[in-house]
């Protein structure tokens, strides 16, 4: 099992934790609070707003006391701390579509360099739902089938920079499938299904891996693994039915183009 005691997980380290959430949060009003204000018409929802501040607070959740102290030496807590950082705070991050309010409530020219950096062609493979399931998913077993996760648990740089990716991932992922910002190489409806659904097989297979202790590399008691198991097979599920209902929400049938009907006959209408 692991022990940090001085990794920064206890009240002192929480202060900054707790600072850039507040921060955030703070930010996301602002911008609020200025789209508001340029076009009072058409404003801004409140429900996108509630979005990403319950997003926030489960980040808080995972971040600060007690979950956090209790990820370093609990393999329970830890799945807990990831499904809240990794599968359930980047679905309500992503629905509050901050790239909208930020380009928004940005200067015209501003939000011009936003807009081409969005379109440059690392942004565009990155925001694929193919690139994105790959390293929210695709990593799972690299961290828990190999020794990365007792090398990252065993410092506490490695443990932030293990939750940076959980949530970095997470929110692409969420994008990339269901998010209402503006994403120029995202395909069709279902090619998003399908993605989603290879994640769902793969976070059950997984787990069951993880239940079972097959190719597991995880330095815990076996209960504790198991009962970890658990909860990222069911939490797992509920997150992406989430997501799954959120790709139908915010999902809007493409327009075809009518055919133009066939121009009335002139002469007959005459003759008759």
């Amino acid at each position: 099992m692991h022990h940090h005691g001085g990794s920064g997980t206890g009240l002192p380290g929480a202060v900054p934790t707790a600072l850039v959430l507040l921060a955030a949060a703070g930010g996301y009003l602002l911008a609020v609070r200025r789209v508001r204000r340029r076009n009072p018409a058409r404003g801004w929802s409140t429900r996108r707003s509630a979005s990403f501040l319950t997003g926030l607070a489960l980040l808080a959740v995972a971040l600060l006391p007690p979950t956090a102290p209790a990820a370093h030496s609990d393999f329970r807590a830890h799945m807990a701390q990831h499904m809240l950082i990794g599968m359930y705070a980047p679905p309500a991050l992503v629905l509050a579509a901050p790239v909208t309010l930020l380009l928004r409530a940005l200067p015209p020219r501003r939000a011009r360099r936003v807009t081409a950096v969005l379109h440059s062609r690392p942004a565009r493979l990155a925001a694929h739902p193919a690139v994105a399931l790959a390293l929210s998913t695709g990593t799972l077993g690299l961290l828990y089938f190999t020794p990365l996760y007792d090398t990252a648990m065993a410092h506490p740089a490695g443990h932030r920079l293990m939750n940076a990716h959980f949530l970095a991932s997470g929110c692409l992922f969420a994008h990339a499938v269901a998010g209402p910002d503006p994403a120029p190489a995202r395909p069709g409806v279902r090619a998003r299904l399908v993605c989603l659904g290879v994640a769902i097989a793969a976070h059950a297979l997984i787990s069951q891996a993880l239940y079972g202790g097959f190719f597991v590399d995880i330095h815990a008691p076996v209960e504790q693994v198991r009962q970890g198991a658990e909860i990222m097979y069911y939490g797992g599920d509920i997150a992406e039915l989430l997501l799954a209902a959120a790709l139908v929400a915010t999902w809007r049938p493409e327009r075809r183009p009518t055919a133009a009907l066939p121009a009335p006959d002139v002469r007959k209408a005459v003759r008759s």
